[in-house]
């Protein structure tokens, strides 16, 4: 066991919070917070594809060196996942209301498809996992704007806001546990660019997660982001302008 341990669990929990302390703010965000962090939680067991290729963090009951799986994925998954969802919404002052399933619907399967059918053929070329992860996020979240043009505001700019997000998290995790990035990254398997001590890629995967996830529940339930209006929610559909 090492100093740096629980650092993990902690980093994980820190999320956790962050989206409890939106979850318990926002009442109208609730049922989009939670549906979308279920959905994230799962990508959690894909754990083993990173360890130790990517990194090889120390965690509870030191399941990531024994078994590739830890309990901290999936607790950081289901997370970011709730947040990632609502951070245009909370910043744009709207709420995800239904819409009309205009455009070109007819792509929508093949769009929610493309992260997948992207990933898989680039993880046989050898190459470290972050980087087809990071590329089959950003060509799902390309794919679902050209299926739901509408989307395209909260898919970028949910998609920098994320990035902003993920980045303070990782330069406190930087400051307050010196030495661990070297530690457990397997930094001399990745480009060796270190933002401010922090690795390129952990930066492209927030960003490119943002940029998916920002939008991925909008895209799976036909809603739309939509501004508040005085009394209820303003109402349209994906032709119309509010």
């Amino acid at each position: 066991m090492t100093g740096y341990h629980y650092i993990w669990l902690f980093w994980a929990l820190a999320f956790l919070l962050a989206f409890i302390v939106i979850y318990g703010s926002f009442r109208e965000h609730r049922t989009l917070m939670l549906r979308a962090a279920l959905g994230t939680a799962p990508f959690g067991l894909s754990e083993p594809l990173f360890v130790p290729a990517y990194w090889s963090p120390p965690s509870l009951f030191d399941l990531a060196q024994r078994t590739g799986f830890d309990l901290e994925s999936i607790i950081f998954s289901f997370s970011i996942g709730g947040i990632g969802a609502v951070l245009y919404n909370l910043a744009a002052r709207r709420v995800t209301r239904p819409v009309s399933p205009h455009g070109p619907h007819r792509f929508h399967r093949f769009a929610l498809a493309v992260p997948v059918v992207v990933f898989l053929p680039l993880l046989t070329l050898g190459w470290n996992p972050i980087y087809p992860a990071v590329i089959a996020m950003a060509a799902g979240a390309g794919a679902a704007v050209l299926c739901r043009p509408d989307l395209g505001a909260k898919t970028l700019y949910g998609g920098l806001l994320f990035l902003a997000f993920y980045a303070i998290f990782m330069i406190g995790l930087r400051f307050s546990a010196q030495g661990y990035i070297e530690h457990v990254w397997n930094l001399p398997a990745l480009s060796g660019l270190l933002p401010v001590g922090i690795p390129l890629e952990e930066l492209l995967f927030g960003g490119a997660f943002g940029l998916y996830w920002a939008s991925v529940y909008e895209h799976l339930t036909w809603t739309r982001p939509l501004p508040r209006a005085k009394h209820g929610f303003a109402r349209t559909d994906l032709k119309g302008r509010v």
